[in-house]
């Protein structure tokens, strides 16, 4: 949408005022007036030729052709009338500069808004990246807390198989040799064995480091 920089009547004056510097052609004038306000204000062909016309049917301008390109050129009436309106031109001129005061300010504003909500966007985004990141971590680390536990428990029944055949191996063959099964050793292997059970309930209960 192109802002609007010259109120009503004020862009024919204007242009009459450009034509004054020196002659020109549409495109001349279409990117001097994009050149004066600073990029905020570039009218179409369509809003250019038909004022440019309408200077010429009132004996203002003329225009010439050469070649392909049209030029046209302040009369001596024209210059008549812009001396008439000075004055409405300098208010143009004050007009225009404020206008594209407030243009380039909403636009600042405008970048700014979209910069802040930018930063949101990328804060928000960030946060829900860590989010992300610490579930995967605990599923990942859950998943390999699983692993460990399964593979220690392999190796917990290793040792109690392994220490159960060492004891009854032990046993029979003290037994077999004719050696004496006290009481007093069973009983101690009874508490020994009820010690180290207890034990691994207390490890299994105590909190993860």
């Amino acid at each position: 949408m192109t802002p609007a920089v010259f109120s009503h009547g004020d862009l024919r004056l204007y242009l009459l005022s450009l034509l004054g510097e020196a002659p020109q052609h549409g495109y001349g004038i279409i990117q001097a007036l994009t050149d004066r306000t600073g990029g905020t204000y570039t009218p179409s062909a369509g809003t250019i030729y038909p004022r440019l016309a309408k200077l010429e049917e009132e004996g203002l301008v003329t225009k010439t052709v050469e070649g392909r390109t049209t030029v046209y050129a302040i009369t001596d009436a024209g210059r008549a009338e812009l001396a008439d309106r000075a004055e409405d031109l300098v208010g143009i001129e004050q007009g225009l500069s404020d206008s594209i005061r407030l243009i380039a300010s909403e636009v600042r504003q405008s970048v700014q808004e979209a910069m802040r909500s930018l930063r949101a966007d990328l804060a928000t985004a960030e946060q829900e990246e860590r989010r992300s990141a610490k579930a995967r971590a605990r599923s990942a680390g859950m998943s390999d807390a699983r692993v460990t536990s399964r593979e220690n428990l392999q190796r917990a029944d290793a040792v109690i198989n392994a220490f159960r055949a060492r004891v009854r191996t032990d046993l029979r063959r003290h037994v077999a040799q004719g050696g004496v099964l006290e009481a007093s050793v069973v009983t101690d292997l009874e508490r020994a064995l009820d010690d180290a059970a207890h034990a691994v309930v207390r490890a299994l209960a105590a909190p993860a480091p």
